[in-house]
């Protein structure tokens, strides 16, 4: 078994990450004033890199051209875990009981611009990216006193996310690994006032430094086992004394690739993913809540399945990540669909 163009499913961009940890930044944000409690206002602020949306090859640079992909990204939750990973249900006051109750809603559109040269810089492939990001987010949240009284939100709101641009991105490739390294950056271009609860952006620039690696245990490269590794250095919060905490993400997958036909220019991909993101500093600032100040993160793992249709170079993968082992954060479910072709 041979494939021709073995890389078309790694073309698919760095992936679209901003606007969905917006989305939960907002929500959290929302959630902490509508609570004002300690069972809840204990996590940090979030980066911009949301690890649920690459798929299993994305991070790995494609062969040299021009790539267009769309990037479909949903996020659900109804769970939020305090910093010992227990579930936030209720919330007691000296006063009384509340009752907790979270719906979290979030939908992302970004359309990714890639560009792979054909030369190469150190004997590595080079190539650039830019993903302008369009994100919708609901939030429904309740307090509810064990008699009946609480307080309730219902919120949605729709605009432009921040900026993703890639200006450094470096692939090396072998019969049997492939090896990718680079610079990225988020613009803080969203809507973001402090204090709105309708803001897109998070309201300040993230640097991003990432490696990726991927082996092929035969040449045709059918069966790839990737990890990739990313870290954020933030900026300080636009409006506010604060400086999100660093933070290192890791995903890992499997891919498998199985032709439909004899001409092998049909393919179905199946494989497994997972994450795991850490905040590795704490938040930092005179506006920082230090009591509340911990370091949070989560855990996931899921299933992808994905179809090429190699001389076109095009492809359509799914994949879905359920969460898990959360701290200090919310837990749920990510779910991406990405359609792209190559030129």
């Amino acid at each position: 078994m041979h494939f021709t163009v073995q890389r078309l499913p790694e073309q698919s961009s760095q992936p679209l990450r901003g606007s969905v940890t917006q989305g939960l930044g907002i929500l959290f944000g929302m959630l902490c004033f509508l609570l004002g409690s300690p069972g809840l206002t204990q996590a940090g602020e979030l980066g911009h890199y949301a690890p649920g949306l690459p798929n299993i090859r994305d991070l790995l640079v494609p062969d040299p051209g021009f790539y267009f992909i769309q990037y479909m990204a949903a996020y659900n939750t109804d769970t939020f875990r305090n910093r010992n990973g227990d579930k936030v249900k209720s919330i007691n006051t000296p006063i009384t009981t509340l009752n907790v109750e979270t719906d979290v809603d979030v939908f992302v559109v970004a359309p990714a611009f890639v560009w792979v040269s054909p030369w190469e810089v150190m004997g590595a492939r080079y190539g650039a990216q830019i993903i302008p990001t369009f994100g919708n987010t609901s939030v429904q949240a309740s307090l509810r006193t064990q008699t009946g009284f609480g307080v309730e939100a219902d919120e949605s709101q729709f605009g432009v996310g921040d900026l993703y641009v890639k200006p450094l991105w470096l692939g090396w490739e072998g019969a049997h690994y492939s090896v990718a390294t680079g610079y990225g950056f988020y613009a803080p271009v969203g809507k973001y006032d402090e204090g709105d609860s309708d803001n897109i952006g998070l309201g300040f620039w993230t640097h991003e430094f990432q490696l990726a690696t991927a082996w092929y245990p035969w040449e045709h490269k059918g069966t790839a086992v990737t990890l990739a590794g990313t870290y954020e250095i933030h900026s300080e919060i636009e409006d506010v004394n604060i400086t999100p905490g660093d933070r290192v993400s890791l995903n890992w997958g499997v891919s498998q690739y199985l032709p439909l036909n004899d001409a092998n220019s049909l393919l179905l991909e199946v494989g497994v993913l997972g994450y795991s993101q850490w905040q590795v500093e704490k938040d930092s600032g005179s506006d920082v809540n230090r009591r509340f100040n911990v370091k949070d993160q989560v855990h996931a793992a899921g299933g992808q399945i994905g179809l090429t249709y190699v001389p076109w170079k095009a492809f359509m993968v799914f994949h879905g990540l359920q969460e898990f082992a959360a701290e200090a954060r919310f837990e749920g479910q990510f779910y991406t669909l990405t359609v792209g072709k190559g030129f």
